[in-house]
């Protein structure tokens, strides 16, 4: 007995110290990226930047957050990830509810469908060409409608309600309840750690997406953060924020350093407000009642 303690306990803080230092390696390019955008040009392009910042400066955050393009895009990002978001959830819990009822004609079928969207996505170009056909090309509707509700996402909500009570439905049947009222008064609320996991889920694909973007949206001022960030990375479009300050000589990469800290921080506040319900949502399935 005294050996299997011992040996559990030994697992236990190999574990406390791997994940740690996983952790911690994890966290120091993000760190390394918050000490450049507050370093001087001079100190970054000579590489004496680390995870403390040299030559403290806020030249990199000015020049970005006084560029009207970079707010453009954020204000942008914030619309598609909260009514992006908004429109997934609606769409996924409706499913989800539909499909947690067994006496739903067709349920298995229907299922098995959707696990076939998980194996077998659309193709670029057909993909394209519906989009183009539903008249959504250079418009925000093409970012949010083609996702309305993944595949694994409607899976995870039917699990879900399928472990609601069935007492609690049919007491709200007996009070008069409809399908539409049952599902708004009795299973949403009962599913807020779902729909928090769910939420964040969908929110950190809007807010990170940029690759629909680039294929459907050819007006600049709907361009969406990331791909702001994009133009910064990849084609080195720093010209218009050097200006914003009257800076001609400023590091790209300082600038760059902080437009990324700019688009990464905003999502990174969130996961704190919902920790919570998002704890007890990933726990789904993984103890039977």
């Amino acid at each position: 007995m005294i050996r299997e303690n011992a040996s559990r306990r030994a697992f236990i803080y190999s574990n406390y110290f791997f994940l740690t230092f996983t952790g911690l390696v994890m966290l120091l390019p993000f760190l390394h990226i918050f000490a450049g955008s507050l370093s001087s040009g001079g100190a970054i392009s000579q590489g004496r930047v680390g995870i403390i910042p040299v030559e403290w400066t806020w030249i990199n955050y000015e020049a970005v957050l006084r560029n009207a393009a970079i707010w453009k895009s954020f204000s942008v990002t914030v619309f598609l990830t909260v009514a992006g978001t908004l429109f997934n959830l609606l769409f996924t819990s409706l499913m989800a509810y539909g499909l947690s009822k067994n006496e739903l004609k067709g349920r298995s079928l229907i299922l098995l469908l959707i696990v076939f969207t998980m194996i077998f996505q659309v193709p670029l170009i057909p993909g394209y060409l519906l989009v183009k056909s539903l008249g959504l090309l250079n418009s925000l509707w093409a970012l949010i409608i083609p996702g309305t509700i993944s595949a694994f996402n409607l899976i995870i909500m039917v699990s879900f309600f399928r472990e609601i009570p069935e007492g609690l439905v049919d007491a709200a049947r007996i009070d008069g309840c409809g399908e539409y009222r049952t599902w708004w008064s009795i299973v949403l609320p009962l599913s807020l750690p779902s729909m928090s996991t769910i939420g964040l889920f969908y929110a950190v694909g809007h807010w990170n997406g940029y690759f629909n973007a680039m294929m459907y949206i050819r007006d600049p001022g709907l361009f969406p953060l990331q791909v702001k960030l994009r133009q910064l990375l990849v084609d080195s479009d720093t010209e218009a924020l050097m200006q914003s300050v009257n800076v001609t000589l400023q590091s790209m990469e300082g600038i760059k350093m902080a437009t990324i800290m700019v688009a990464t921080v905003p999502i990174l506040l969130v996961y704190p407000l919902i920790q919570k319900h998002f704890i007890k949502g990933a726990m789904l399935g993984s103890v039977k009642g």
